[in-house]
């Protein structure tokens, strides 16, 4: 009985640090987003904040063909949410949050080559995401993506 008057406490601080975790994580971005333009396609899905992650993958589509691929994943990394990007699979990249507000968050690592910056920002049923950094030229870069949600 008396481990269990021990444990007890224990559970209940870890379901509520997990849930602490889960606020802090843009659940806003929690959807399959689409877009399309110049014949590409392409889409994000993101599922909602559980356990202290949110799960998402990116694929764009040309003439019928998937042309690339990425798993992310957003987790809580020491109360910072974090945006972990592998680009084709490849090995894990992680952004902390630089900056943030009520619909919008953006992730940094100046260590990294390119991008440097990730934003989202939602907007109702549209979504604005961003990569940003040095170019091949040494000046800023910037491409942006505008997703709305997914009809079907």
């Amino acid at each position: 009985m008396r481990q269990l008057l021990i444990v007890a406490p224990l559970l209940l601080a870890s379901a509520t640090s997990a849930h602490a975790a889960d606020a802090a994580l843009p659940d806003w971005l929690a959807g399959h987003w689409c877009n399309s333009s110049d014949g590409e396609s392409g889409e994000e899905l993101w599922l909602p904040a559980a356990g202290g992650l949110m799960l998402g993958v990116n694929r764009t589509v040309a003439s019928r063909r998937a042309t690339q691929f990425e798993f992310l994943r957003i987790e809580s990394a020491n109360g910072v949410p974090t945006y972990i990007a592998q680009p084709g699979g490849a090995a894990p990249t992680a952004f902390a949050r630089s900056d943030s507000g009520e619909s919008w968050m953006r992730f940094s690592n100046p260590a990294h080559d390119f991008p440097q910056h990730i934003e989202y920002r939602r907007e109702g049923n549209q979504l604005k995401a961003s990569i940003a950094g040095p170019g091949e030229d040494g000046k800023e870069m910037r491409i942006d993506f505008a997703y709305s949600t997914c009809s079907g």
